[in-house]
């Protein structure tokens, strides 16, 4: 049993240099991916991957069972967690602010407006519009009419708002669980928690769902200007995190029915993934408001 003055120190472990590479197998591979040069390398990252989080934190679950785990280290899986959050909130910024950015001034620069609007010289004639859904040199020369027009965008008050009424749905019913958690009410706990992973595989369905109607019927994809850009990379890596979390709260359910675990002074894990799900949750109301509303 570990005390307040003591801290555990893990032997030595390959996890780390693993992970290392199960991380760049997937990030090159994506890349091949989207360059049409096949998925196999991201499949066998993502595995690897995979399994070194696996063995990583079922170590780390085994240690906390033995009691080996101080207050001392405990608040360092705190601020620990709450790091790799800020890094997340970072992330999405970079590509807010690049939406901003774009929308705001570079697009209209190219129309002429502003100090830098000399940029027109290059493609006389172009007219700064939002959603641009074409390049300017494709909209000078007559080839606009290859790409969809802005009137063909996503309806936000479908598929997104329904979505959007999903995931603050599932924000709710979360700290329902948490709620029960600290109660020591099991049964209920796994009821809202399974509630939880539930709607949260439904807003990936109705996700694809949404980027089939893009693709099929709208005809918005990645090449339909800066705009179908922006619009699947936020998107896009939003609904990977999303995936994430619900694979995170989905371990957590399994964990409770099939293990017992969590306690209601002691449950961290759980309380981590809550977090991540909660910020998932503030991404996309950003998301729906920036990129869907205003941005159609």
């Amino acid at each position: 049993m570990a005390s307040e003055s003591s801290y555990y120190v893990p032997a030595q472990s390959r996890l780390p240099i693993l992970a290392t590479i199960g991380l760049f197998m997937t990030a090159f591979g994506a890349a091949n991916w989207i360059n049409g040069h096949g998925a196999y390398i991201f499949f066998a990252g993502a595995l690897t991957l995979a399994t070194v989080l696996w063995s990583w934190f079922a170590q780390v679950i085994r240690e906390n069972m033995a009691g080996l785990n101080s207050e001392q280290l405990k608040r360092s899986y705190v601020w620990g967690m709450g790091w790799f959050i800020f890094s997340e909130v970072m992330f999405f910024a970079a590509f807010f602010g690049a939406l901003y950015y774009i929308r705001n001034f570079a697009v209209p620069w190219l129309g002429g407006e502003g100090d830098r609007g000399a940029s027109n010289m290059l493609w006389q004639g172009f007219e700064s519009t939002w959603p641009l859904l074409v390049t300017p040199d494709a909209a000078v020369h007559g080839d606009a009419a290859k790409v969809i027009g802005p009137k063909e965008i996503i309806d936000p008050w479908h598929l997104p708002l329904l979505n959007t009424v999903i995931l603050l749905s599932s924000s709710f019913t979360v700290h329902i669980a948490h709620v029960f958690l600290k109660k020591n009410k099991r049964s209920a706990f796994n009821l809202w928690l399974g509630i939880t992973v539930i709607l949260g595989a439904a807003f990936l369905y109705f996700q694809a769902d949404e980027y089939h109607e893009a693709y099929k019927h709208l005809g918005l994809t990645l090449e339909s200007g800066v705009y179908g850009t922006t619009f699947f990379m936020l998107t896009g890596f939003h609904g990977a995190h999303v995936t994430l979390g619900t694979i995170m709260l989905l371990v957590m359910l399994l964990r409770s029915v099939i293990a017992h675990h969590f306690k209601p002074d002691d449950h961290f894990g759980f309380e981590a993934a809550s977090w991540y799900w909660h910020f998932v949750d503030v991404v996309w109301v950003g998301l729906f408001i920036f990129v869907y509303v205003l941005g159609s």
